[in-house]
């Protein structure tokens, strides 16, 4: 597989083990339209590589990923094509990691926030240094939780938690995380990339096709609970992207300032 039309990911092979790094440490790696273009299409063509067994997702920087960048999301705003087409592609990163029957490894390192967050919790395993923090803040910017937390929040820490972290969008450490069940564990971070590599060793090095079956047998009643999850998300926040509080919350954040919401 050729990989060479990815600018904003860097992706290195190592024996069957894949890794994909997000690449823009200047900005924590937040998700600017170049991003998410890719990462509607990296899982499908890892899954059509017949030499990766195992992937392991990262960030560069000292950051996972801090969520969409704030001046691609001004300058969607308003525009219902433009927001259409970027929903679409929400639709595509969550259904391909689901579809995707290769074990995946978030390393995390630094904050996973909003769509950075989503990424992570969708993969098999999350491993994170323990200064690292998980949020998923969409109503903090006047948007719906419509790239995957809605999905997965509710089913990795139940109903009542999720509602705590979705509807204030409040974040959480990696140690308290790896408590509740959100992720696999918090690690020191000198341990980071030793624990990660010595998961995805273990996998590369197993029963290729039982891993992926029994992962892919996992993820089926997920995929029932996400399909129903993530059309009626992904529309409620290509809807809250047109309003007037979205951009009012973009406009505070670059201020530094509090939003001061209006309800339009």
């Amino acid at each position: 597989m050729n990989y060479d039309s990815y600018k904003e990911l860097a992706i290195e092979q190592e024996g069957r083990i894949l890794t994909i790094t997000i690449n823009r440490p200047e900005a924590k790696n937040a998700i600017n339209k170049g991003l998410h273009e890719e990462f509607s299409r990296i899982f499908y063509d890892v899954d059509a590589d017949e030499n990766v067994d195992v992937v392991v997702l990262s960030g560069s920087g000292g950051a996972f990923c801090a969520g969409g960048d704030l001046n691609w999301l001004l300058d969607m705003h308003g525009n219902a094509a433009e927001t259409s087409i970027g929903i679409k592609r929400d639709r595509k990163i969550q259904n391909s990691i689901l579809d995707l029957e290769k074990p995946i490894i978030a390393k995390v390192d630094g904050p996973a926030i909003g769509l950075g967050c989503s990424l992570a919790l969708f993969c098999d395993f999350v491993y994170a240094s323990e200064h690292s923090v998980f949020a998923d803040p969409h109503v903090s910017i006047g948007l719906v939780a419509g790239d995957g937390g809605a999905v997965m929040w509710p089913q990795l820490i139940g109903y009542a938690r999720a509602r705590k972290y979705l509807l204030t969008g409040e974040a959480i450490s990696a140690v308290e995380a790896a408590d509740i069940g959100l992720i696999t564990e918090a690690v020191p971070v000198g341990e980071l990339d030793e624990k990660v590599s010595k998961m995805a060793k273990r996998l590369s090095r197993g029963a290729s096709h039982s891993i992926k079956w029994t992962k892919a047998a996992i993820n089926a009643g997920l995929k029932v609970t996400a399909n129903a999850v993530i059309d009626r998300a992904a529309a409620f926040e290509n809807v809250s992207q047109l309003l007037d509080d979205h951009r009012i919350a973009l406009e505070a954040f670059q201020r530094k300032e509090k939003p001061k919401f209006t309800g339009r």
